[in-house]
């Protein structure tokens, strides 16, 4: 007995992932996935399921209650949850949204609060409170104070100002205005005031503030028509249809302030696609679906107003539930970091203990025994080890460097004007600058192994434009003049001959029109005029010009560009399509509208060839085009004042039907003879290896007996109750055959400038892209060509591909797991041979099959409530730890084939999908991720990375607002990464090594001073030298160091992108290079004490004085200490500015400025406490051999780093050092130039389908006639009756 086929299974297991649909929806319950799929049930079942439903009913998804215009009602205490103790809250969120952390009240508390979390604040708090007790103190309290209030007082700024520009953003849109019903009146609100429940006003282009039920709206049947860009990148419109009963009755501001209807509805929940709900008004109940609903973050277009009523507001709208979690993000070298804080923590307390050891033994040994060093009390030897373990910790406290992290911020802020100041990185035409948006993460942009993408708006612009067209076998678009001569420079094609031309398209081939203008091939006319009628756009007038709303940009562009070629789609009824043909107008009857899906993968129109004419101008020029069209009239006539429609018949018959589609299911139904067939083939394989998007042009007669005979299936099947889609699309067949084909046209889905470089320059660097789109599948394929993720020398793999490989990979992993798994070793097997690229694209279905990630849905034995037994228990629970170790091992067999691809390609994935694949590569290779995007539905990858980056453009600003870092353009990412991000990651590993060197120097002073001062916690040093050595003596020229420092210029950089590369393995900062870095503090801090103490042993000055006493000794460790530190910065800087040098020689000027300043008799006169080196500096530094002390203290310090930095650069260079050795003879000014594609005509297989919508079209708007606004087209009527009148002729 299988128990994990009992205990659960899974959806549809056996059937096969369809390719062109997005998955279910991320949220779907499992009585959802139990409605799509009823099995017969065992008779127990039954028993138990009625039993079940005896009891008393609940409504389990449907709990959301929502009461137009009555606010008290959401008040009522069932609603109310307890938030903190008593406190009670409203389950319904107001529609404020909140980013920022505090306010007035409780910025100090919180901000306190969160700094002492961290380890190093947290711990000179406590030094701080040690330093207060008198028994254990060895250093005054300001030696603390004065530098933990710098670090805190730097921090709380940076985190005001930051939190202060969240207040600005939030309020911004809070206090966004819209207008809401009350008092029984519109009024203006701010959208913060908006409440559930609340009916409002928007008008035309307004923001969309809450999730909100249609009401009504000033289009026909109460459409209306968003556009979605806040959530998927697309600017094509959608449309959306208020329920019959609200549109014929919620009108009037009276009648909507008197609405009292009743919703009950689903849970808040991130489903952008799905909304089940109810509404409950005038005893009736209404169902209500997403189509109904207007989500937040759109925008109202070509819509004068729509009223709406409130059903989730603020944080419980579904754009934000999509947003994920808000991850607080912290570096790789973060991480790193507070490791290596970690291990100075424990070296400091062993340091101390065996020190406080030292001293316990030489009290026992000698101090009890020297009368001279009697203190007064009588304390055991252990006692005071004790007291000095607890000075010590705090002599040897600088070992912990406490202004590190107050450093590490002021650099990473620097870093982060300079990306928001880099010019190259400004987009002028929407003058928008890159934004660091985070200032924490600007080292980690230097480490990046995997950059996941989206398509839409972020790899390509989003805008569709005509390149070329085959028609009738001969290809038009080149550069050519009028008489078919090619040029390599050529003006325009000059359109302002055509009325309706629109300006935008630019077209150089002079020679097509000629061809139209002349009409000598009737084909070429025939191809516009089928773009011109067999589409689904809906149009509208703007200030007297034609404005196009298309279901996809794709077939916008190709109706655009038949407006531009002189056939003008002008407007349309419900059963009529009037165009423009070269300046005539002419309306043609449609019969029936075939609708496009990711099915059919094409559309079709079939109609009458009907003219509507003046009669004054039924004339020659009529008749001589439809003699050119090969068309004679034929005789019905239907007259009113102005109009007379004919139809026009050819000799075959009158009714023709039109088709454009993909090339893979249009060549299955062409009829077999069709002369240009091979030569529009050949057309397609150029069109296709130049990464257009292609489209087939079709057309076929229809006898009248055969339509009429198919009209009768086609209504039967419009009417079906059941799987009317499936009997639609089996009638479409039918009629779709024997199609005789016109041409072709190629649609450049324009990419971003530089997209193709940047990304072969990210691969240079060894960064992997994987782009994630909701696309479709040939779309997202087309893509990766064109921005030459793909070549033809790729080997594609696709889901049922690699599926076959990972279950064949799970079958030897199980059978390996056996009883001899412990002996045989874990040996990492690639799933694909050596050589070779290879390329992973796959669906979001396919995706959810794999790492069965398919919903799970209650196993048909229905579970009761009477307790189970400890052995079912103990099953169910094995069971699920089997399923969950099968699904892991499953992610990570998935994870490794496709990082063995050079590129993937994950389409029709939903949001939740994209943050998983993330997640996935995050947790099994433990790389650094980057994720781009520009929409809403990105926002939860973005969140799920390491580093978001959001590209600020057309397509909204929520995944701007959730990123880490903006810019307007995707080629902006290699600066990003290969300039700023390596630079941020060199400067700030210098930076490190430098500062954990330079505190290591200087606090070890103070442990081989022990050894002569019987381990009595006395500082080598004056008081305020050590309170100053982090804060002035030695900062400036380390924080300018990783400001500034550059080891090539970016020039350089770009052109190199294999620089990057030391970034991704941690070849700079790591624990081998921290414990070079403290070795070498080590060895410093023992030539630092050791020189001047064999120095000062037995020697007397110039003038008889002895120079050996303690404070001159002090003074001349801490001179040699500050020349050293200074001076090796100096090596370390790989790029020298006036303003480096100043902070290198001008921190030592002031070292010693402030030492002669302390140590004047005039501050120890007014402060004799604070200040006792009183005259040390000037008697000991006036002394030569103090000052040849301390040169050959520095040199010998110094010189071995200058040998070994000359040795490791001669005979081990890297691939720095080798491009600055050569940097003057490299031409950083050569620009990159794109490779070029081996362009090999006939061989490419490759298909580039039509990019249809990823819902339906408009046809079914279009053919009901709810979009139509009747009173603007009176002679729909006439029309129709006449169309009816000869039907009823001809049958009879």
């Amino acid at each position: 007995m299988n128990t994990e086929r009992d205990s659960e299974t899974t959806f549809e297991e056996d059937s096969q992932p369809n390719d062109e649909v997005v998955p279910y929806s991320d949220d779907e319950t499992e009585d959802e996935l139990e409605d799509r799929e009823r099995a017969v049930e065992p008779e127990q079942n039954r028993v138990n399921r009625e039993a079940e439903e005896n009891r008393e009913p609940f409504k389990k998804d449907c709990t959301w209650q929502v009461k137009a215009n009555d606010r008290h009602f959401h008040e009522q205490p069932h609603f109310m949850n307890t938030k903190f103790f008593c406190i009670k809250e409203s389950k319904y969120a107001n529609n404020a949204i909140r980013t920022y952390k505090y306010n007035a009240f409780t910025f100090l508390p919180m901000n306190l609060f969160e700094q002492f979390k961290r380890a190093a604040n947290f711990y000179f708090l406590v030094l701080l409170i040690l330093q207060a007790i008198p028994q254990i103190t060895t250093l005054a309290w300001y030696t603390t104070l004065v530098p933990l209030l710098v670090v805190l007082g730097v921090t709380a700024i940076k985190d005001l100002v930051d939190d202060v520009a969240r207040h600005k953003m939030d309020n911004e849109i809070n206090n966004r205005t819209c207008e809401v019903i009350k008092d029984s009146r519109f009024k203006i609100a701010k959208w913060k005031e908006i409440q559930v429940g609340d009916v409002i006003r928007l008008k035309k282009n307004d923001f969309i503030p809450a999730d909100i039920l249609l009401l009504s709206s000033s289009e026909p049947n109460s459409l209306c028509y968003v556009e979605t860009a806040e959530l998927d990148g697309e600017t094509n419109l959608k449309f959306k249809m208020a329920l019959e009963i609200t549109h014929q009755y919620l009108q009037k501001e009276n009648s909507l302030a008197a609405f009292d209807g009743f919703i009950e509805c689903e849970e808040p929940n991130n489903r952008l696609d799905k909304f089940t709900g109810t509404l409950f008004w005038r005893n009736t109940s209404f169902p209500l679906d997403a189509d109904k609903i207007l989500l937040r973050g759109c925008v109202i277009r070509n819509t004068d107003f729509c009223h709406g009523l409130v059903i989730f507001a603020g944080a419980d709208t579904k754009i934000m539930k999509n947003s994920g979690k808000t991850r607080f993000k912290r570096t790789k070298i973060d991480y790193l970091m507070n490791y290596m804080v970690y291990t100075i923590f424990v070296v400091l307390i062993l340091l101390s203990a065996g020190l406080a050891i030292g001293h316990a033994y030489w009290e026992a040994q000698i101090g009890n025994f020297s009368w001279y060093l009697y203190d007064g009390e009588d304390a055991t030897p252990s006692y005071r080890g004790f007291l000095n373990f607890w000075g010590y910790i705090i002599v040897l406290n600088t070992l912990v460097p406490i202004s590190l992290y107050v450093s590490v911020e002021v650099i990473r802020l620097g870093q982060s004007y300079f990306i928001n100041w880099d010019l190259q990185m400004y987009y002028p035409e929407k003058d928008t600058p890159a934004k660091a948006r985070t200032t924490t993460l600007n080292e980690q942009l230097g480490q990046i192994h995997y950059i996941f993408s989206d398509k839409t708006g972020t790899l390509t612009q989003n805008i569709m434009t005509f390149k070329k067209c085959c028609i009738n076998g001969q290809i038009y678009g080149d550069h050519r003049d009028a008489s078919q001569n090619s040029h390599s420079k050529i003006e325009p094609v000059d359109f302002s001959w055509n009325m309706y031309s629109d300006g935008k398209l630019v077209f150089y081939d002079h020679y097509l029109i000629e061809q139209i203008q002349l009409g000598k091939e009737p084909e070429v006319r025939q191809f516009f005029f089928l773009l011109a009628v067999c589409h689904t756009v809906m149009v509208d007038r703007l200030d007297g010009q034609l404005n196009y709303q298309a279901a996809s940009p794709d077939e916008g562009a190709l109706v655009s560009a038949a407006r531009n070629f002189g056939f003008a789609f002008l407007t349309r009824t419900q059963n009529t399509i009037t165009i423009s043909e070269l300046g005539t107008e002419r309306t043609y009857n449609v019969l029936a509208m075939l609708d496009f899906n990711s099915d059919r993968k094409r559309m079709s129109i079939i109609g009458t060839n009907a003219v509507d004419l003046n009669l004054a101008d039924v004339g020659v020029s009529s008749k001589m085009w439809a003699a050119s069209c090969g068309i004679w009239v034929a005789a019905l006539r239907v007259v009113d004042a102005q109009h007379e429609l004919l139809y026009l018949r050819t000799p075959e018959g009158n009714i023709r039907l039109y088709c454009k589609g993909a090339d893979t299911v249009i060549y299955e139904r062409l009829h077999r003879m069709n002369p240009m067939k091979q030569e529009t083939q050949d057309a397609l394989d150029i069109f296709a290896s130049e990464t257009l998007r292609t489209l087939c042009l079709c057309y076929k007669e229809i006898e009248e007996k055969e339509y009429e005979e198919w009209n009768k299936k086609f209504m039967a099947a419009s009417i079906a109750s059941t799987n009317r889609d499936e009997a639609l699309d089996k009638v479409y067949e039918e009629i779709e055959k024997d199609l005789i084909l016109l041409g072709a046209t190629a649609i450049e889905d324009k990419l971003q400038d530089g997209v193709p470089e940047t990304i072969s320059k990210l691969a240079k660097a060894d960064i992997k892209i994987w782009v994630l789109t909701g696309d479709k599948k040939e779309t997202a394929e087309n893509i990766g060509f064109a921005c030459e993720l793909l070549t033809e020398d790729t080997t594609i793999c696709y889901g049922e591909d690699i599926s076959a490989l990972l279950h064949t990979r799970m079958e030897n992993q199980r059978n390996r797991s056996g009883v001899y798994a412990r002996f045989v070793p874990q040996v990492h097997e690639p799933f694909f041979p050596p050589g070779g690229s290879r390329a992973l694209i796959i669906t979001g279905s396919w995706l959810n099959e794999i790492l069965l990630e398919k919903k799970t849905k209650r196993s048909k034995i229905l579970k009761l409530k009477f307790p189970r037994t400890e052995e079912e228990r103990r099953m169910r629970t094995q069971s699920k730890r089997r399923l969950e170790a099968k699904k892991e091992q499953q992610q990570q067999n998935f994870v490794d084939l496709a990082c063995e691809c050079s590129a993937v390609i994950c389409c029709r994935v939903t949001p939740k999908q994209k943050a998983m694949v993330v997640d996935l590569v995050k947790r099994y290779k433990k790389a650094i991720t980057l994720a781009i995007g520009d929409g809403a539905n990105d926002v939860n990858m973005i969140k799920t990375a390491h580093i978001g980056v959001g590209i600020s453009g057309q397509e909204g600003m929520q995944a701007v607002m959730s990123s880490d870092y903006s810019f307007a353009q995707f080629r902006y990412l290699q600066r990003l990464l290969l300039v700023h991000g390596r630079w941020s990651y060199i400067r700030m590993c210098k930076f490190l090594r430098y500062f954990f060197y330079k505190n290591f120097a200087f606090t070890l002073v103070h442990f081989w001073y022990s050894f002569f001062n019987g381990y009595s916690a006395q500082t080598a040093y004056e008081d305020w030298f050590i309170t100053l050595y982090n804060v002035l003596y030695s900062s400036l020229p380390v924080l300018l160091m990783g400001l500034l420092d550059q080891d090539v210029s970016d020039k350089l950089s770009l052109r190199f992108p294999g620089l990057y590369v030391v970034g991704q393995r941690d070849l700079l900062f790591n624990y081998r290079r921290f414990f070079v870095s403290l070795l070498h503090g080590v060895l410093t801090s023992l030539i630092l004490f050791f020189i001047p103490l064999g120095a000062y042993l037995q020697t007397v000055g110039q003038d008889g004085e002895a120079p050996s006493d303690y404070q001159s000794f002090a003074v001349t460790i801490a001179s040699a200490l500050i020349i050293t530190v200074n001076f090796q910065i100096g090596l370390d800087t790989s790029y020298w500015t006036f303003v480096n040098a100043f902070s290198i020689f001008g921190s030592i000027a002031l070292y010693f400025g402030i030492m002669f300043d302390f140590h004047s008799a005039g501050i120890h006169v007014l402060f004799p406490s604070a200040f006792q080196f009183t005259g040390t500096a000037s008697n000991a530094l006036r002394q030569p051999y103090i000052w040849l002390t301390i040169i050959l203290t520095v040199a010998v310090c110094l010189l071995p780093v200058v040998a070994i930095r000359f040795l490791s650069m001669t005979i081990w260079p890297s691939e720095s050092d080798k491009i600055q050795k050569h940097r003057k003879q490299l031409k950083a000014e050569e620009q990159w130039k794109r490779r070029q594609n081996v362009f090999r005509r006939g061989v490419s297989r490759r298909r580039s389908a039509y990019a249809f919508s990823h819902q339906r079209g408009y046809a079914d708007l279009i053919s009901s006639g709810r979009s139509i606004r009747k009173k603007r087209y009176p002679l729909d009527a006439v029309i129709a009756d006449g169309t009816a009148e000869y039907r009823r002729t001809m049958e009879s």
